[in-house]
């Protein structure tokens, strides 16, 4: 299955299907404002705060930041799995406990921090209806693929620009 990324979020080649919506929100940014700086390069404070709801029935849930910036490309910041699906929140620099990451583009493992400061980035929330059988520190194709795959319901928080 061929994936990219897109203004709905992650899409294979298989048939599209209907998906539930999850609420995203941040106390630290609105969606469609800015990325407040100290979560970007230029700051230290690692992954802002988010929250969620509308996952019940969910497996697992993953999160996935990107941007699809047009002059620069598509890159993922961050991605995070098996999320206990009674989970509701992630802390500032913080990762729930029994989560595990995946790589992100640079091959990092764990929050990569945006630096562009016109770029848009969308933190996405996925349910999942199964846990994914990947390791920490899973290839971002794989995680891709196996967040894609078992998808039924997904929410987004976009921040336009960093401050």
């Amino acid at each position: 299955m061929t994936l990219f990324a897109s203004g709905c979020g992650f899409l294979g080649t298989a048939s599209p299907r209907n998906l539930d919506v999850i609420s995203v929100s941040s106390p630290r940014f609105r969606d469609g404002g800015p990325l407040p700086r100290e979560y970007s390069c230029k700051g230290n404070l690692g992954n802002p705060p988010l929250r969620w709801s509308g996952t019940v029935g969910a497996k697992s849930v993953a999160l996935v930041v990107d941007d699809s910036n047009p002059r620069t490309g598509a890159e993922v910041h961050w991605v995070v799995f098996n999320i206990d699906p009674n989970t509701t929140e992630i802390g500032e620099d913080d990762v729930p406990r029994g989560a595990l990451q995946g790589k992100t583009t640079s091959g990092k493992v764990g929050y990569a921090p945006p630096c562009d400061p016109e770029g848009t980035y969308r933190f996405t929330v996925y349910a999942l209806d199964a846990k994914l059988d990947l390791s920490q520190g899973a290839e971002l194709p794989d995680t891709l693929r196996e967040i894609a795959a078992h998808t039924i319901a997904r929410g987004r928080l976009t921040a336009a620009t960093i401050e």
